[in-house]
């Protein structure tokens, strides 16, 4: 209860002051799709007179060791429409200008590697102080995050990794073993322990997608697990459309398929809608916004899906927001064992721990379970 109580304080909150005072940053300050897909970014006078008075600043050593007024601190997720992304985007904004800094929000168009760099070459030039990012591929951003690390940007990752070499640490939503013992163990419930069962997936590069399935195909080799087969990991693409016809492949080619497990908000969505509206027998469970997912979640056979699991995105861009500072300001350097306040989150002070790649990593906390019984009183939540 303490923990809902938080959320929904932090939600009407954020509204409150995204609307006071944030309604034209987020227009001034959010880069379109559109200019993501430019091979050169050309910016105007004024902006490049911007630029290099922030160059110069970032010489200044005595700037406040205090505060963030004067930094900017630029967000890029996955990709562009996607509803979790942008409650993330949102958490990370109200945060960093609660505090006195800019934000910067970058959507690229597609959830693709190459649409990222883009975005971090682009950031580069503009002279940001950190660069936050939700990984669409864990190595193929190397090159130009390091490039952004050599020019002086503090580089963190949030919801989805990149390698140990690309990040000073990384913002995780829940341990990973935690997601893939969940997950597996609602697969086991909702199938009563046997039968057939499929995973529909966000991309097939998407690191934090790829580590919960690898945790769950490792639990499925436990004894308890036998009677299970997973017949298909199938990819979607976290794009509506594509996760639809993924869903609708999958009934087709598994007529005794039980379940399908949907790690993704964006194929949970999608399936749910698919097996509801066909009234299959076929039952979900995954990983989604309760405000996306509260007509699919009931235990009869009206509704698709049983329950689902997730965190709250808009708490966990607030926390990659409160590392993003810690770092420019020098409290921590994304070593193992470093400490840093997040103002009022439940779990704060933050300790960074070992991420099992030779790398940091913050958890935020356990994946939270909705069903029938809640899912009513967080689906205003987010």
């Amino acid at each position: 209860m303490k923990k809902k109580v938080l959320s929904v304080l932090l939600a009407l909150t954020m509204t409150a002051g995204l609307l006071v005072g944030c309604g034209s940053s987020t227009e001034t300050k959010t880069d379109t799709a559109k200019e993501e897909t430019t091979e050169e970014t050309t910016e105007a006078p004024a902006k490049e007179e911007t630029t290099e008075k922030k160059a110069d600043e970032k010489t200044d050593d005595t700037a406040s060791a205090d505060g963030i007024a004067g930094k900017t601190f630029a967000i890029v997720v996955k990709s562009a429409g996607n509803p979790y992304n942008q409650k993330e985007a949102e958490g990370f904004q109200q945060i960093i200008e609660a505090n006195g800094g800019t934000c910067i929000i970058k959507e690229p168009e597609a959830a693709t590697a190459d649409a990222q760099v883009s975005v971090i070459q682009s950031l580069i030039s503009q002279g940001v102080d950190s660069i936050s990012i939700a990984a669409n591929d864990e190595n193929a951003l190397q090159s130009a995050l390091q490039e952004a690390m050599d020019a002086g940007i503090k580089v963190s990752c949030l919801d989805s990794k990149v390698n140990k070499d690309s990040r000073s640490t990384f913002v995780n939503q829940a341990g990973t073993q935690e997601i893939g013992q969940a997950l597996m163990d609602a697969v086991y419930d909702i199938t009563g322990g046997s039968g057939q069962w499929a995973v529909l997936s966000a991309t097939s590069q998407a690191t934090n997608q790829n580590a919960w399935i690898d945790a769950m195909k490792s639990i499925m080799t436990e004894d308890k697990y036998k009677d299970l087969e997973l017949v298909e990991v199938a990819y979607g693409d976290d794009e509506p459309q594509k996760s639809t016809d993924q869903t609708q492949a999958l009934l087709s080619k598994y007529p005794e398929l039980k379940v399908i497990c949907a790690p993704t908000t964006v194929g949970i969505s999608a399936a749910a809608k698919v097996l509801q509206d066909q009234k299959s027998t076929v039952k979900l469970t995954g990983l989604g916004l309760p405000s996306e997912m509260a007509e699919y979640i009931g235990d009869d056979d009206a509704h698709s899906c049983p329950y689902m699991f997730l965190w709250n995105p808009i708490e966990l861009g607030n926390l990659g927001a409160y590392t993003a500072m810690a770092l420019v300001q020098g409290d921590i350097t994304g070593a193992v064992g470093d400490t840093f306040e997040a103002g009022d989150m439940a779990n704060s002070p933050y300790t960074l721990t070992d991420a099992g790649d030779g790398g940091s990593e913050i958890i935020l906390g356990a994946p939270f379970k909705f069903d029938p019984s809640n899912i009513a009183e967080w689906k205003d939540v987010y």
